[in-house]
């Protein structure tokens, strides 16, 4: 996976648990994936690449489904609550 799927990867993630407003500490948890991508771009600079144009785009433009599955994938990289998880998943099935 290029350093580009990967920090879109991230960026879904961070924004579907932006719609997790039923897990009290979802806010703890998107400071954790903000410090993650940080440090994720810190260590993998990708030149000439406009990261916010993309964050933004991601934010448009991909469904609240796979923004969930990414999130899935972030809290796995971050070590998150099961109870998060589940609750994601339960969404996700909610969905379909």
């Amino acid at each position: 996976m290029s350093n580009k799927e990967q920090f879109c990867l991230l960026v879904g993630g961070y924004f579907g648990i932006t719609e997790m407003d039923e897990y009290q500490l979802k806010e703890y948890v998107l400071k954790e994936i903000e410090e993650y991508i940080i440090k994720f771009l810190k260590n993998n600079p990708i030149p000439d690449f406009d990261y916010l144009k993309k964050a933004e785009e991601i934010n448009n433009t991909v469904s609240l489904k796979r923004k969930l599955q990414d999130s899935l994938l972030v809290l796995n990289k971050i070590k998150g609550k099961l109870e998060l998880k589940l609750l994601i998943k339960q969404k996700i099935n909610e969905l379909k």
